[in-house]
């Protein structure tokens, strides 16, 4: 059976710009729940699902029969930036190039389905998104490698025929877990040496960058 070339994109801190909007929730609903974590440790987190990321802030250890009201928390506390969500610059023209190159686009979100509806609308670029997963799809989010997986089938593509593109070291560890290189952009807030040390192919300043760069990057051309 035929690969369909496939562009796997993770969404937050990717394609939008809600980095630092997950870091404030995340902060503050620990804090609400008696679970203090400094800010800068809760940024480090993002990017992976509410699942891996209270394990990795909290431990597997200790007290967790709260868990399921804490991500609660973060929700509402970050529905109320719902409003002030934006791509990042070339976002959804970085999107559209590539789906004109002959990629299948793909979102790889660790993001719930209702969260996903309002990123999606944000982004503006569903005429040529081809589908998408979300957190409620796989029992295990980034950097468990089930997203990239999924994804890939709903493509209907296989690794070797696949780029992810992603801003944390939770993308890039799972892409390289599902066998997929990895475009890696800072836009996220990690250093180009933590992205490349985590095994990124490719690592650009942003979304922007990546397209200005494009016919010399990995999204050139499919197959190329």
């Amino acid at each position: 059976m035929t690969s369909t070339p496939a562009a796997l994109f993770d969404v937050d801190g990717t394609l939008l710009d809600t980095v630092y909007l997950h870091t404030l929730a995340w902060w503050e609903a620990l804090r609400q729940y008696d679970r203090p974590v400094p800010a800068a440790r809760c940024h480090r987190a993002v990017g992976m699902g509410a699942d891996q990321l209270l394990d990795h802030l909290l431990g597997q250890d200790g007290d967790r029969e709260d868990d399921a009201a804490i991500t609660a928390a973060h929700d509402a506390l970050y529905a109320r930036f719902w409003p002030a969500i934006r791509p990042l610059p070339g976002a959804a023209a970085l999107l559209r190039a590539c789906a004109e190159r002959g990629w299948q686009v793909v979102l790889a979100s660790s993001a719930g389905e209702r969260e996903l509806a309002v990123l999606r609308r944000a982004l503006d670029a569903d005429d040529v998104i081809t589908a998408v997963t979300s957190a409620d799809d796989v029992t295990a989010t980034k950097p468990a490698p089930d997203l990239v997986r999924v994804a890939l089938d709903r493509a209907g593509s296989d690794p070797e025929h696949a780029v992810f593109v992603g801003d944390t070291v939770w993308d890039v560890t799972a892409a390289g877990r599902a066998g997929v290189a990895c475009i890696a952009v800072q836009s996220g807030g990690f250093a180009a040496q933590e992205l490349r040390g985590a095994g990124a192919a490719e690592v650009h300043r942003d979304t922007a960058e990546l397209l200005a760069g494009l016919d010399r990057s990995l999204l050139g051309r499919p197959g190329g």
